[in-house]
């Protein structure tokens, strides 16, 4: 199946990270026939401020509905809706288990050829948490449905939209005058620009691997300290950089758990933090043929780009 730029193509998990890079490439490019659908009222009205002539429907796609309609004579699926942080775990088997086998399901349905899944590397990782252990369902179960797929498993990431990780960071820094780093901070990190990993799925849209798995790995090993460093010297902030211990750290962040619904930052991620993970780096810029962004160049084009950077996903 040859896609053209007018083929229908479904994004469940729009409003997110990836979903909101993922939408401005895909009309760089000339696509003209994006649905996307996200349950998330206020970050999809971002998504349709910046794309007014998108199909944009306000569903959650782990139960059925009338957003299941849209997936007839839909070319494609970019599967990206995912549960990355809470603090109950029926939020990640509902948006990452669930969600996955409701999509999958409407997909049979309408006879959609084709599913690009965005799993994370968390899968091969050490941690052993909701989200790690959801994931690693969600992508068997895509695996397992019958349908043509490619899945990417990218490493931690950050870009335009970025509510949670790096995005939050800096809007913290900015705000205080002491940023508290865990223990050393000499914890290695491969993050991986969104909008290098959204042409990326582009790239795998247009070549329909058949049922390929790909780990894609942010090129440069950085230091979690030394991407604070780099933050903060992007957005000029003030703050102070100190190291404390990571106990006090874990307590820190089980106290403020306590008064937070939706933490940005939770005592299941610092361990996953400090968990000397390190994912393999396959050269996916030759096998998906795109240029990639140096990490440094990256940072500035997250935080100082006057189109896209000033807007802030809810949690």
């Amino acid at each position: 199946m040859k896609l053209d730029k007018n083929s229908k193509i479904i994004i469940p998990g729009a409003a997110g990270l990836v979903g909101q890079n993922l939408v401005v490439q895909l009309k760089k490019q000339g696509y003209t026939n994006l649905v996307a659908i996200d349950k998330f009222t206020e970050n999809l009205n971002i998504l349709k401020k910046i794309h007014p002539g998108i199909t944009a429907i306000d569903a959650d796609v782990s139960r059925p509905g009338d957003w299941q309609a849209h997936l007839k004579d839909a070319q494609m699926v970019i599967m990206l809706q995912a549960q990355i942080g809470s603090k109950y775990s029926d939020d990640f088997i509902r948006n990452n288990i669930e969600s996955a086998e409701c999509v999958l399901a409407t997909m049979r349905e309408y006879s959609v050829p084709y599913v690009v899944h965005i799993s994370s590397s968390v899968v091969e990782s050490v941690a052993d948490d909701d989200y790690t252990n959801t994931k690693k369902e969600q992508e068997r179960r895509v695996i397992e449905s019958g349908l043509k797929y490619c899945v990417l498993r990218p490493t931690l990431m950050f870009g335009w939209f970025d509510r949670k990780h790096l995005g939050w960071l800096s809007r913290f820094m900015q705000r205080i005058p002491v940023f508290p780093i865990p223990g050393d901070g000499r914890y290695m990190r491969q993050p991986l620009y969104a909008k290098d990993f959204c042409n990326i799925i582009i790239a795998a849209m247009k070549m329909q691997p058949e049922n390929e798995i790909h780990n894609i790995t942010g090129r440069e090993k950085v230091n979690y300290i030394d991407m604070i460093r780099c933050i903060r010297d992007t957005v000029k902030a003030k703050t102070w950089i100190v190291k404390i211990p990571y106990s006090l750290f874990w307590i820190l962040l089980k106290v403020y758990a306590l008064f937070s619904h939706n933490p940005p930052f939770t005592a299941a991620q610092l361990k996953a933090l400090v968990g000397h993970d390190e994912f393999e780096l396959i050269p996916w810029w030759e096998i998906f043929n795109i240029e990639s962004t140096a990490f440094t160049a990256a940072i500035e084009e997250t935080f100082l780009d006057k189109t896209y950077s000033h807007y802030v996903l809810k949690f």
